[in-house]
């Protein structure tokens, strides 16, 4: 997986003029690659649906280029462009059958009938519905419509499929269902899928690497595990998953490397790789699942004192809410066992430990 597929270069685009200019990207760059899963992942607003719609040539950039196999796009209209996309609403003519559906698009190539109806069932066999050829829209479930929308996208065998947040309609059973669906797919066809979503799991699940976006920028570009576990900028780690943030000082360890110290004499050594030339007031990020709690008496290395402010039992763990001495409030999730109970009460003073490999420091 190296041969770019997809390069955005210095991507920008804007809407309107004057007062009313909105700028939904502002110079992106990436480069997706061959049979690649890539997910753009943002909230509303950060100019994700934007990049799709400029890759598909529904819109088109106001400066920069957008290359396919080294080729610019800028100036193709979208059917002269070897993609596809599959939109939130399906989009199936409900007059045609499935397999006439399907065949719609090759047929507008020239492909003649019989190619067009042997490959309509080659891409059923696919997506899991063979003998649902001759059905209508209106005969399927909706996780049916969007396998054969999907199947409808795939037939042309176009080098990128783009989809749109096409599993916002479904409930959350079926989706996850279609999260595997779409994986599978994507991994026996070889075609590389750009994927647009909000939803963290989602990009979590079926990604072979994700950009989170903010505000029109691509804030980081990395593997789940790797965006997930060491990102690098506050919105990342806030937007993906539960995170705290605490405000420290770059100081050196006693053990000679380096260490956070938040005041009072409290330091916690950590072993991520700093180049920020910032040293005061520095944010932190730590998963809450890597925190673990003792008692306060304990001689455990690298924690920090606080009082237990609440205690929530969530089936498969417990969360603690822990009010930090000279610090912000925490959450500490921790796994329960057979008949676990609550190791620790409401007002009970505790230390909570933080690994050293736990802290990552964030750029903003």
């Amino acid at each position: 997986m190296s041969d770019v597929v997809i390069s955005a270069q210095s991507v920008g685009k804007t809407f309107g003029a004057g007062a009313d200019k909105v700028t939904a990207l502002d110079g992106v760059s990436v480069d997706i690659f061959q049979n690649e899963f890539f997910t753009m992942l943002g909230p509303s607003g950060c100019g994700k649906t934007t990049l799709l719609r400029l890759i598909g040539g529904f819109e088109q950039a106001s400066f920069g280029k957008i290359l396919l196999e080294g080729q610019a796009l800028n100036d193709l209209p979208p059917f002269k462009r070897p993609i596809n996309t599959v939109f939130q609403s399906y989009a199936l003519f409900p007059h045609l059958t499935v397999r006439q559906n399907i065949t719609f698009g090759l047929e507008m190539k020239s492909v003649s009938r019989s190619e067009a109806n042997a490959r309509a069932d080659e891409m059923l066999e696919l997506v899991q519905l063979a003998g649902y050829g001759d059905r209508v829209p209106s005969q399927l479930s909706g996780g049916q419509q969007q396998r054969i929308a999907l199947a409808r996208a795939l037939a042309p065998a176009p080098k990128v499929l783009l989809l749109d947040e096409p599993l916002s309609a479904l409930d959350l059973k079926l989706r996850k269902e279609m999260q595997v669906e779409l994986k599978r797919l994507q991994t026996e066809t070889g075609i590389t899928f750009v994927f647009v979503t909000h939803d963290q799991e989602e990009a979590l699940a079926m990604s072979d690497r994700i950009a989170v976006m903010q505000s029109g920028k691509i804030l980081q570009v990395g593997a789940p595990r790797e965006i997930y576990e060491h990102p690098t900028h506050r919105f990342v780690a806030d937007f993906i998953g539960d995170s705290n943030f605490l405000i420290g000082d770059l100081v050196d360890g006693p053990n000679g490397g380096r260490a956070i110290s938040f005041g009072e004499g409290r330091m916690i050594d950590f072993t991520q790789e700093v180049a920020s030339t910032k040293s005061t007031d520095v944010t932190v990020s730590i998963r809450p699942e890597r925190l673990d709690i003792v008692g306060a008496d304990s001689a455990v290395a690298n924690q920090l004192a606080g009082t237990v402010r609440a205690v929530t039992y969530f089936g498969t763990d417990t969360t603690y809410r822990v009010d930090l001495d000279g610090q912000a409030t925490v959450t500490v999730r921790m796994q329960n066992g057979d008949g676990a109970t609550a190791q620790f009460a409401e007002g009970d003073r505790v230390g909570v430990v933080v690994p050293s490999d736990a802290i990552r420091v964030l750029v903003d």
